[in-house]
């Protein structure tokens, strides 16, 4: 486990105070539980802009299975693409 040292504002350290006293739970395990919690938004937003970005692509839609079938044994000698 990595040590850090981080300098607070009188209010910002105050705040934590009283995370710290509504938890319950030791000033360490509060901190690493906020940093956690911040990835997760991080990452759920990077998910969200992934998932933008998949939606704005102008796609054709598949055809369907058994037509996508006739064509792949068109394109491909039978048994082929194995």
């Amino acid at each position: 486990m990595a040590r850090l040292d981080v300098r607070l504002a009188d209010e910002q350290r105050r705040r934590l105070d009283e995370i710290v006293e509504v938890r319950g739970r030791p000033i360490s395990e509060v901190v690493r539980g906020l940093i956690d919690d911040a990835y997760e938004d991080v990452m759920r937003e990077r998910r969200r802009a992934a998932a933008r970005r998949l939606a704005a692509l102008e796609v054709e839609e598949p055809p369907e299975p058994a037509q996508l079938s006739r064509e792949l044994e068109g394109a491909h000698e039978p048994g082929g693409l194995y």
